[in-house]
């Protein structure tokens, strides 16, 4: 057993001052802080945002964009030495493409005698950023005037597509679609379980029965019955919100069964209580009394119920049941790579599996990080 090293007495009495007269969203963050996997993770899912914000941006390409000439092409590999040892900016050489005599499947080689320099905001293929303006200046590109050669960190898909720019522009419906899922349910969790958890008597068993009955019902059939029921002439923008409303339908059972076990413990506390008397309307005592005091357990636990949302997505659209071409999700993206051939000869096409995996893990941890958080006096 290791002795702990002793706090000089004045410190520690600094330090108890400073806990008493903290905050307690101060307090909150000390101990969040203090949980390396939660702040590791909320810089990722900072970055992942972001990448989904500035997409078009970010992205060298833009998804359209196809060439037979890099039909399921490897990754590009980035140089900074050339073949006679000199070193260089980092650079790429020329992609030339030569069909297998036998097997007829592509093979792709470097020249070495042409050498093409990545660059920082680079002209590229135009977009227009977020449907208001068009530009072609992207993050980093080769700016050639030559389109078909290319930088595709990633490799590209079996039609030719950059695996980078795909996987970057699903991350924008792949967790906005979360977001927004997340936040209806809360809003329908905390409105029915607010009512039922306050109210109690009949209204509580009837809200009760219903999301029993919501939970009895398995997930998938009910996805399949409510997607199948979506006309296939709507645009990809009216299917993405009917998507968002089904995953926040069968999600916001749980966090009314949370909301309600909250109000249940606490109307009856002293400062309920008071607040009746002092003739507080019951909206009031809900939204500025009840709902505040648990406000960062429900952080906590919206914080977990977002992977659940993408996973959904990701599901629905996997199995060709949720958004499709020309619609970007990391759904549709592994949907189009479900058969061996990309297993064995393709495997990059695999990397939007990879941001699904690490997304859902990095918001796990921060979800663990804010419940820890929740309760900052506890060691």
């Amino acid at each position: 057993m290791t002795n702990q090293p002793k706090i000089p007495v004045d410190e520690e009495a600094k330090i108890e001052e400073k806990i008493a007269v903290a905050t307690p969203a101060t307090m909150m963050w000390w101990k969040f802080r203090k949980h390396k996997a939660a702040v590791i993770s909320t810089v990722f899912l900072v970055f992942m945002y972001l990448l989904a914000i500035f997409c078009e941006f970010v992205s060298p390409s833009v998804p359209d964009a196809t060439s037979a000439r890099y039909m399921s092409a490897p990754p590009s590999t980035i140089r900074l030495v050339d073949v006679e040892g000199k070193w260089h900016a980092p650079f790429v050489y020329l992609t030339e493409m030569s069909r297998d005599p036998v097997t007829r499947r592509a093979i792709y080689t470097e020249n070495t005698e042409v050498r093409y320099p990545i660059k920082l905001f680079s002209t590229g293929p135009a977009y227009k950023f977020w449907g208001l303006w068009e530009t072609d200046i992207h993050l980093f590109g080769l700016g050639v005037a030559d389109e078909e050669q290319r930088v595709m960190l990633l490799g590209a898909d079996r039609v030719g597509r950059d695996m980078l720019t795909m996987t970057v522009y699903g991350a924008r419906i792949s967790l906005s679609i979360g977001l927004i899922g997340v936040a209806l349910s809360l809003g329908m969790g905390i409105v029915i379980g607010g009512i039922s958890g306050f109210y109690g008597g009949a209204i509580d068993n009837f809200i009760q029965r219903v999301i029993e009955f919501i939970r009895s019902i398995p997930h998938i059939p009910l996805w399949m019955a409510l997607s199948a029921a979506l006309p296939l002439e709507w645009p990809v923008l009216k299917v993405y919100f009917a998507i968002s409303m089904i995953l926040s339908l069968t999600g916001w059972t749980s966090m009314a069964r949370t909301v309600r076990g909250r109000f249940l413990a606490m109307r009856e506390e002293d400062f309920i209580l008071s607040a009746r008397l002092t003739g507080s309307s019951e909206g009031r005592i809900i939204l500025v009394h009840m709902v505040p005091s648990f406000l960062s357990y429900i952080i906590a636990i919206l914080t977990l119920a977002v992977p659940y949302m993408i996973l959904s997505e990701t599901s629905l659209s996997f199995i060709g049941l949720g958004l499709r071409a020309p619609a970007v999700s990391w759904g549709v993206l592994l949907a189009e790579a479900q058969n061996v051939r990309s297993i064995a000869l393709t495997p990059w096409v695999f990397w939007p599996a990879v941001a699904v995996i690490s997304t859902v893990l990095a918001f796990n941890f921060l979800g663990d990080g804010l419940r820890d958080a929740a309760d900052p006096y506890a060691r």
